[in-house]
C-alpha cells in the first residue's frame, strides 16, 4: 500500500516562516529542475523521505565528547558545578576550586585528548557493526569542536584540533556515512548558573566567575584575545542579589532550566545569528550525512526551518540532486515526522512507527563517569543487542554512544563490551542490515516502554521474546535469548493464527544454510535449535514459504 504523503499533511503546522538568512535565495542553490526546499513545514514534510542508506544502516555509534568529559563526573557539569550542594558542585570544589575562582573555562583549558587515536576507535566501532558514526559539534558548554566562526573553539583552545573535520575524514575513508550533534540551542539559559552564587556558607553571594571574567582577564593567559562572555553568554537572566538559602536559590535555577524550549534567546538577537552562522559553517565545511538537534522540534523558531531547508538543499547539491540527508529532532509531533527523522533519547516505541525514526542511548552517562566505571554500571552487549533488535522490528535506528575520557581514550570495562557487540555483529549483523518491519514487531512478555528516558540499564528480554522483520521473501525472527530446552516457540505462527499466516517449508539459522527441525502445532512453530550455535543473547531465525511477508506494514 502506497501512503499519500499530502494527505498526511493537513495540521502539518507553520505554511510559511520569516526569512532571516534571506529566503530560499540564501540557502544552498538545488540544482535546476529540482524544487528547493522553503523553510516551511509543508515544504519540509512535501519533499522529504528518508534515505535507503540510513534504512538500511540500523546502526550508528557517536562520540559524545567534550571537555565535560575530563572531570569524570557524568552530565551536564558545565551547568551543575555551579549549582551549590550538586555532585558537580561538591566535585568541583574538591578537584579545582570554588567556581567564584575556577570556572568551567578552566576545565576547557584542562582539555587536552592527549591519547586521542581516532584511527584505533573508528576501526573498533565498524568491527562492531556500525555503518554510521556521529561526533559531537558541540554542547550546551557552548565550545564548537570544529573550525568554527564561533571564537571558542578546539582548533584555538583545549585539544587545539578541528576534531571533527579530524572524525569526518576518518569515518568517511572507511565507508561509514559521517554525522555531527549540534546542542549549542539552549546554551544562552543553560549556563546562567554560572552568573550565580552560594545561597549559604562562608562565601555565600561571592558571584561565580562567568559574573566577573572579561576578555582583558585573559591577558597572558591560553584564552588570551578570548572574550568569556562569549562562552558564558553573558548575564541574560543573572542570579538576583539576596537569596539567602539554597531552597529560593534552587527555584531560580528551576526557573531557568523550565525555558528548555525552543525559543530564540531572551533579548539577544546576536546570539541567534551567531547560532546560524555556527550551523552553517558546520554544513557547508564538514558535509554531514546526518544532522542531530538537540532539541525538542526545530530549534530557534523560524531559524530551525531555514536551517533545515538549508541543510537538505546543499546535501540535495552535495549528491547530484539525490536527497541523502538525515536531520534528527526530538519529541516530533506525528504530523511533523515525514519531514525529518524522529529521535527518541534513552527510549523507544511501543509500535511500529510509520516513518523512520532513531533512539539515541548510551553505554553509561553522555560525558564520562568514574563512579559508573568503578560500579560496573554500564549496559551489557546484550542489552545494546536486544534494543537494537525492539528498535528495528518497529522501523527504527540505533545510535550508540560510548563515554570517553577528557583524553581521547574509551576504558577497557567499555572496550570490552563494544568487542562483544562486535562479536555478535559479525556473525549475524546482515540479519538486520537492510530489514523492514514485518506485519507485527513481536512477541512474549518483555516490552519496551514508549517515550524518553523510558529505557533500562539491564535487558528485561528472555527467550520467549521474539522480534520480526523482513528482508526479501524470507521472515527474520529475532530471538533475544536462548531457551534452555533448545526449542524455540513462535507462537505467532501457531496453527490458525492469521498474524503469522503463510506456509513456513524452511527454517535455518542466520548463516548456516542446514534446515533445522520444526513442527507447527496448535500453539507454536516449534524449532529445534542447534546445541552448537547456543549464544546467550539470542540468534535469528529465518522463516522462509509462500505468503510469509504478504500483508507486511506499508512503509513511507
Amino acid at each position: 500500500m502506497k501512503v499519500n504523503r499530502r494527505d498526511l499533511l493537513g495540521a502539518v503546522g507553520v505554511a510559511g516562516a520569516s526569512t532571516a538568512l534571506g529566503g530560499p535565495a540564501s540557502a544552498a542553490t538545488a540544482p535546476a529542475g529540482d524544487k528547493p526546499f522553503a523553510p516551511s513545514w509543508t515544504s519540509l514534510a512535501e519533499g522529504y523521505r528518508a534515505p535507503d542508506w540510513y534504512r538500511d544502516a540500523k546502526f550508528g555509534m557517536w562520540a559524545h565528547w567534550g571537555p565535560q568529559c575530563v572531570p569524570e563526573e557524568g552530565d551536564w557539569y558545565a551547568r551543575n558545578m555551579y549549582l551549590q550542594g550538586s555532585r558537580a558542585y561538591n566535585a568541583h570544589v574538591r578537584k579545582y576550586g570554588h567556581p567564584s575562582k575556577v570556572g568551567f573555562l578552566d576545565i576547557i583549558g584542562q582539555w587536552k585528548a592527549e591519547k586521542w587515536d581516532p584511527e584505533r576507535q573508528l576501526d573498533l566501532y565498524q568491527r562492531a557493526g556500525a555503518k554510521y558514526f556521529v561526533a559531537l559539534a558541540n554542547h550546551h558548554d557552548n565550545l564548537d569542536t570544529f573550525a568554527s566562526p564561533h571564537p571558542w573553539n578546539t582548533t584555538r583552545v583545549g585539544p587545539k584540533r578541528d576534531i571533527i573535520g579530524t572524525w569526518a575524514k576518518l569515518a568517511k575513508a572507511r565507508g561509514l556515512r559521517f554525522g555531527v550533534s549540534n546542542h549549542s540551542a539552549h546554551s544562552w539559559h543553560w549556563y546562567q548558573p554560572a552568573y550565580g552564587y552560594d545561597a549559604e556558607g562562608p562565601l555565600q553571594g561571592k558571584r561565580y566567575d562567568a559574573d566577573w571574567r572579561t576578555k582583558a582577564d585573559g591577558r597572558g593567559t591560553w584564552w588570551d584575545g578570548l572574550d568569556p562572555q562569549q562562552l558564558y553568554n553573558g548575564p541574560i537572566m543573572r542570579m538576583p542579589d539576596g537569596y539567602v538559602d539554597r531552597t529560593e536559590a534552587d527555584g531560580w535555577h528551576e526557573r531557568t532550566d523550565n525555558l528548555w524550549n525552543e525559543g530564540k534567546p531572551i533579548g539577544r538577537p546576536d546570539l541567534a545569528a551567531a547560532w546560524v552562522r555556527r550551523c552553517r559553517a558546520l554544513i557547508d565545511n564538514y558535509q554531514p550525512d546526518l544532522l542531530y538537534f538537540d532539541d525538542f522540534d526545530l530549534p530557534m523558531e523560524e531559524l530551525g526551518l531555514e536551517m533545515a531547508a538549508y541543510y537538505y538543499n546543499a546535501n540535495r547539491r552535495w549528491h547530484g540532486g539525490r536527497l541523502e540527508a538525515v536531520l534528527n529532532v526530538k519529541t516530533t509531533p506525528a504530523q511533523r515526522r515525514m519531514a525529518l527523522v524522529d529521535d527518541v533519547e534513552r527510549g523507544g516505541k511501543t509500535y511500529i512507527e510509520t516513518y523512520p525514526w532513531q533512539t539515541d542511548t548510551c553505554l553509561g552517562n553522555w560525558h564520562y563517569d568514574r563512579a559508573l566505571y568503578e560500579r560496573d554500571g554500564y549496559k551489557s552487549a546484550a542489552t545494546v543487542i536486544h534494543t537494537l533488535c525492539d528498535v528495528v522490528s518497529k522501523n527504527g535506528n540505533l545510535l550508540l554512544n560510548v563515554p570517553m575520557r577528557g583524553d581521547g581514550t574509551i576504558d577497557e570495562k567499555e572496550e570490552r563490551i563494544v568487542e562483544a557487540i562486535a562479536a555478535w555483529m559479525g556473525r549475524y549483523g546482515n540479519a538486520i542490515y537492510g530489514t523492514r518491519p514485518w506485519r507485527v514487531h513481536g512477541e512474549g512478555p518483555g516490552a519496551a516502554s514508549g517515550g524518553m528516558f523510558s529505557e533500562t540499564q539491564d535487558s528485561k528480554y528472555t527467550a520467549k521474546d521474539i522480534r520480526y522483520v523482513r528482508k526479501g521473501e524470507d521472515v527474520h525472527a529475532l530471538m533475544l535469548g536462548w531457551p534452555e530446552d533448545g526449542v524455540a516457540r513462535l507462537t505467532l505462527f501457531a496453527n490458525g493464527n492469521m498474524i503469522g499466516r503463510g506456509q513456513v517449508v524452511r527454517v535455518t539459522l542466520f548463516g548456516d544454510s542446514t534446515p533445522l527441525p520444526f513442527r507447527r502445532t496448535d500453539t507454536a512453530l516449534e524449532i529445534t535449535l542447534p546445541a552448537g550455535a547456543r549464544e546467550a543473547i539470542g540468534v535469528p531465525l529465518v522463516l522462509s514459504g509462500p505468503g510469509l511477508v504478504a500483508g507486511s506494514v506499508a512503509q513511507v
